[in-house]
């Protein structure tokens, strides 16, 4: 059985790395007698893949995790049990198992919503920000660097109440950072700022051609498994 997990990752859990926390829910699962299954062989390891990594010092309220099961608890039972084990900071959200086809969130993620905290933009900002015709960038990779037109990437941008929400793409065929956007709008406007705070909203796979959150992949378990 396939599971999805939905976590958020706040305050000072922030500044923990992509590969230590995948550490640290391979360990919160065998604590909470989550019965996850394992790979075969020399070194057997638990069957679990992360959508994206995140940016460390970035908060969310949005990120993924897939895992297979021998057997499960109801969606109630698992959450309850997984957060009493979390620390200060990470809480599951949500719990679902997933249809025997799905492919994991790795595989299918599209794109990703981010807030930005920062109250420096005005609407006019934004507006003329994304009606250029191009918005030209330098990205770097680890062997160069390139000037890439990232408008087509963001999928939509907007002016809040105490900051900017961005919808990009993101995913393993095109992949947009929100820190890459954010630098691009101060060139344009000429405003910087030393104490931008992002946060991921949330995740997406494309069906049928439209955006669909990973939560909304999957149904919530009413009684136990296995």
């Amino acid at each position: 059985m396939k599971i999805r997990v939905r976590f958020s990752k706040q305050e000072q859990m922030k500044f923990i790395g992509h590969l230590d926390m995948v550490r640290y829910f391979q360990k919160v699962m065998r604590r909470g007698e989550i019965d996850v299954a394992y790979s075969e062989g020399f070194s057997p390891h638990q069957k679990m893949s992360f959508a994206a990594p995140l940016s460390v010092g970035v908060l969310s309220k949005g990120e993924y995790f897939d895992m297979e099961v021998n057997s499960t608890l109801s969606t109630k039972e698992a959450i309850e049990r997984i957060n009493e084990q979390n620390v200060e900071g990470v809480k599951v959200l949500s719990y679902k198992l997933l249809p025997d086809n799905a492919k994991n969130a790795m595989a299918v993620m599209s794109a990703a919503d981010y807030f930005v905290y920062t109250d420096i933009f005005t609407d006019d900002d934004i507006t003329g920000f994304i009606n250029q015709d191009s918005i030209n960038v330098i990205k770097k990779t680890k062997k160069s660097e390139k000037e890439v037109d990232i408008k087509p990437l963001i999928y939509s941008i907007k002016k809040e109440d105490n900051g900017i929400f961005i919808k990009l793409a993101q995913g393993s065929a095109q992949n947009l950072k929100p820190e890459l956007v954010v630098t691009a709008l101060e060139n344009f406007t000429q405003k910087s700022d030393t104490s931008y705070i992002y946060e991921r909203l949330d995740m997406y796979c494309t069906e049928d051609g439209k955006l669909i959150s990973l939560d909304n992949i999957g149904s919530d378990i009413g009684e136990n498994i296995g």
